[in-house]
């Protein structure tokens, strides 16, 4: 028996909508990982793009445990002496919310060319509003959102 292999024009995408209000930043950025990689579905094929389209709304109304506010930091460099930069969590979501929702993300997807344009199908937006309405977007639970199991 040979193993089926999805085909790239055989592949549907859905749309998402996920309600970051009171959401465990590192479990919902979990989720959507799983989402935009495909892995919810049972046609799910490591080398392609199987996932669906993911779009968060409320992003900065996203909490944290523990003291991740005061003691996490998200460190830039320019490549200049003296050209470091050092934010703590509070800081970066008073001023870049969607960068912190993206970059959580961003780490749980593959490192290549493949999870750049995974990414790519995230839209972040801080307010309840988003432009995707088009789509038909469904709304996604987190609490109620399981793993397809393929075998």
């Amino acid at each position: 028996m040979k193993t089926f292999i999805e085909s790239q024009k055989n592949i549907s995408k859905k749309w998402f909508v996920v309600d970051a209000k009171d959401q465990v930043l590192g479990r919902m950025a979990c989720k959507i990982a799983t989402i935009l990689m495909g892995k919810h579905k049972p046609n799910y094929t490591p080398f392609l793009d199987t996932g669906d389209h993911v779009v968060v709304i409320n992003a900065d109304k996203i909490r944290v445990t523990g003291r991740k506010r005061d003691q996490k930091q998200y460190i830039s460099y320019s490549g200049y002496p003296g050209g470091i930069s050092i934010e703590t969590f509070d800081q970066k979501m008073n001023r870049q919310p969607e960068f912190v929702i993206k970059n959580a993300v961003r780490l749980m997807l593959p490192k290549n060319k493949l999870g750049r344009s995974m990414l790519k199908k995230l839209k972040i937006y801080t307010t309840t509003n988003h432009p995707h309405q088009a789509q038909q977007p469904e709304n996604l639970v987190m609490s109620e959102f399981q793993k397809v199991e393929r075998f």
